[in-house]
């Protein structure tokens, strides 16, 4: 572990974290429990994301909306000195309206994120299953598929942060990461997928318009706030910390 990188890494703290699952889709605790952590740990402020509707096995209930902004809800007034937001970790899929969340339930959320997931008809399902598997045949036409596939999301839809991008299948990251910048859309740094990575950081930071966001990812409350290991990857593809926009330096 290089000791140099470990100290920049020491003086950062994270201010929120904006996403985190729950039993609402595939998180192993309750919007309270995730809440407490964030409280505990000093956040200012964090967001419910569940899984889009779309997947297969673990996507919110549409039925349960309704509960988990009464949840939050209640979460703000037991916790006035903590912001809770409520979003979406929607799916990214092939065709109109290019995600999993239809155009008139984007007023359900406070803000949208999406991401590709195994898992949601419509978006490459088998091929990127096979290709994260070895099996590479078609690769370019599964490139520009998945490209465009995210693309046309970011385009057609308001997308806060795109999580993980470049996890699950052969992605241009550069093509994705101009369309970021020209739709306001933060690139995510996951410390539980591990995505963006060291290169893949370096490769879309080259675009210095490029904004970032640290996100735990996590499904169980013990990692809410789980951020170090994005500063960690940010320091080692030497990515300016000034564009992550949810860490701070502690003074």
């Amino acid at each position: 572990m290089d000791k140099n990188i470990e100290s920049i890494v020491d003086r950062y703290e994270l201010v929120y974290d904006l996403h985190t699952h729950t039993t609402y889709s595939h998180g192993k605790g309750s919007v309270e429990d995730n809440v407490r952590e964030a409280f505990n740990k000093g956040l200012e402020y964090i967001a419910i994301s569940d899984h889009g509707p779309g997947h297969l096995t673990y996507g919110i209930n549409r039925g349960d909306l309704v509960n988990i902004r009464n949840d939050i809800e209640k979460m703000n007034v037991k916790y006035p000195k903590l912001n809770v937001r409520m979003s979406v970790e929607a799916n990214t899929i092939c065709k109109p309206p290019y995600i999993d969340i239809r155009p008139e339930e984007f007023d359900e959320f406070d803000f949208v994120l999406a991401g590709y997931h195994f898992g949601v008809f419509g978006g490459n399902m088998i091929r990127n299953w096979l290709w994260s598997k070895g099996i590479k045949i078609g690769e370019e036409s599964l490139r520009k598929s998945n490209t465009e596939m995210v693309i046309n999301c970011l385009r057609n839809n308001n997308i806060a942060i795109l999580t993980h991008p470049g996890d699950k299948g052969p992605f241009d990251l550069e093509a994705i990461a101009q369309v970021c910048v020209e739709t306001d859309t933060l690139m995510e740094i996951n410390t539980w997928h591990g995505h963006l990575t060291c290169e893949e950081l370096r490769l879309v930071a080259a675009n210095p318009d490029v904004k970032f966001i640290i996100s735990s990812d996590a499904h169980t409350p013990g990692r809410v706030a789980d951020f170090k290991d994005g500063v960690r990857r940010a320091v080692e593809a030497g990515v300016d910390l000034r564009r992550i926009v949810n860490i701070r330096e502690v003074v």
